[in-house]
């Protein structure tokens, strides 16, 4: 397949009746320009308050059905052998078939411990896309993390329907030149959150973990969005429409050799995440990690109710309705852009929407953050809270030269939380950025004035220019 059409939005409605409603409020242009200034420009020091429509991000702001929120008076809270906790670990192998789980309070703090566990000084990591967290775990461990998407992965312009992919020949080459010794693993995110939430297909990841066998390293999976790959393989991909989604799951999952979620994504919850491996000495190593960092295996950072909740959710996030309008849902709006001449990411990915910053505003170079600019006037214009993720998140310096070395990608993502807005919100969202993009010549850059040395976006402070 050499490209994809837009998924379907108007056969589905909401899978879901409205059974309480949260009021959102509408704050004055003069109260936002005065908010965002206080704010130093950044996103992140905003009150959720004073947003009217937040999609900052996807993680940890869905809202749960019925039978999670009846899930969590189930909770157990014994400190050690919760039932919750093999209610959740019995879920994970269902779905996985990896046996041995331990849960962490998110998806970074199992990261962490994979990372301070494998990682040593030296490391290299490959992977389709590493996202921020995990690229900053590697970096403090004094590992190198490589990016081997495929080239189509980085022309946003390009409609083939698998952008997440590995590059085979790229890890092939790579696995062959630093060997066991130096690559303690190959890390595949699916979908891949950099550039679009695009997916990775079935054959691309039977491949990536064929060639990480035959060298003898392990393949790990950043499952965050798991189930909405998934999806786009049932799908886009050949020989898959008659396979149910946990059936390509337990075919993903047969490839490799454990995974690490942030459960705030596909899990369906407000906290949590968990790490699963096929390895028990992997697993008891993570144990002790997870004893000093996050507590006893048996509740790992979270509360036996929130373990109830997740296994629900779990479940939940596999039914093709849920699934078929979350998707279309995402499509509706990029379509919506698309039509209007907007520059996106294409084909739309699973969980959000991303505006291209550079042909958005090709008039704002890299170092003045061209997405930076259009989240800043979104939230001025129509209180829209997004994300950069482009030359604030993912630019590194070089250690030469001291020169910053940009993505080749700067994006704006509209992440939207699941089961949380309706169509007419998508609609109230793409008429402010559709009148924004008729008058993006009017926009200008921003510069920093305050950074720390890692993970500089979340605190970051900026000025316009």
């Amino acid at each position: 397949m050499q490209g994809v059409a837009v998924l379907p939005h108007d056969f589905l409605a909401e899978p879901y009746k409205i059974k309480m409603v949260e009021p959102i409020r509408m704050t004055s242009r003069a109260e936002r320009e005065r908010l965002i200034k206080e704010a130093g420009y950044n996103m992140f020091f905003l009150r959720a308050e004073d947003i009217y429509i937040d999609l900052l991000t996807d993680s940890g702001t869905s809202a749960m059905s019925q039978e999670q929120w009846s899930a969590l008076m189930l909770g157990d809270e014994a400190y050690a052998g919760s039932r919750s906790f093999y209610r959740l670990r019995d879920t994970v192998e269902s779905i996985t078939g990896y046996p041995y789980v331990l849960p962490a309070h998110q998806g970074r703090a199992a990261e962490k411990i994979v990372m301070d566990m494998l990682v040593k000084d030296g490391a290299v990591i490959p992977g389709n896309m590493h996202f921020d967290t995990t690229r900053a775990h590697m970096q403090l461990r004094g590992g190198k993390p490589l990016d081997l998407i495929i080239a189509e992965g980085l022309q946003p312009q390009d409609r083939r329907p698998f952008k997440g992919n590995i590059d085979l020949e790229k890890l092939e080459n790579v696995l062959a030149q630093h060997g066991r010794g130096k690559i303690p693993f190959v890390l595949l995110t699916i979908t891949c959150n950099n550039n679009g939430g695009q997916p990775a297909s079935l054959a691309n990841i039977r491949a990536a973990g064929a060639i990480a066998r035959r060298h003898g390293i392990p393949l790990f999976f950043d499952i965050a969005r798991f189930a909405e790959n998934c999806y786009f393989i049932h799908a886009r991909e050949e020989g898959c429409e008659q396979k149910s989604i946990r059936e390509i799951a337990r075919e993903i999952f047969s490839c490799g050799d454990g995974c690490m979620m942030s459960s705030k994504k596909d899990g369906l919850v407000n906290m949590g995440g968990f790490m699963a491996f096929n390895d028990r000495s992997l697993f008891e190593q993570a144990c002790q990690l997870s004893i000093i960092n996050e507590g006893f295996p048996t509740y790992g950072g979270m509360a036996g109710r929130d373990m109830e909740a997740l296994a629900r959710g779990l479940e939940e996030v596999l039914e093709l309705p849920y699934l078929q309008f979350r998707v279309g849902q995402v499509a509706y709006l990029a379509e919506r852009l698309r039509a209007a001449g907007v520059p996106i990411v294409e084909p739309a990915g699973g969980h959000a929407v991303y505006i291209d910053g550079r042909r958005f505003l090709p008039h704002i170079p890299q170092e003045q953050f061209p997405a930076q600019v259009i989240s800043i006037a979104l939230y001025i214009e129509g209180g829209i809270r997004t994300l950069e993720l482009g030359s604030i998140v993912f630019a590194e310096k070089d250690k030469e030269t001291g020169e910053y070395v940009y993505p080749e990608l700067d994006l704006l993502r509209l992440a939207i939380p699941r089961r949380v807005y309706t169509n007419s919100h998508m609609d109230y969202v793409a008429a402010h950025v559709i009148d924004l993009y008729q008058r993006r010549h009017t926009l200008k850059g921003l510069k920093i004035v305050y950074q720390p040395p890692v993970a500089r976006h979340f605190t970051c402070r900026l000025e316009p220019l």
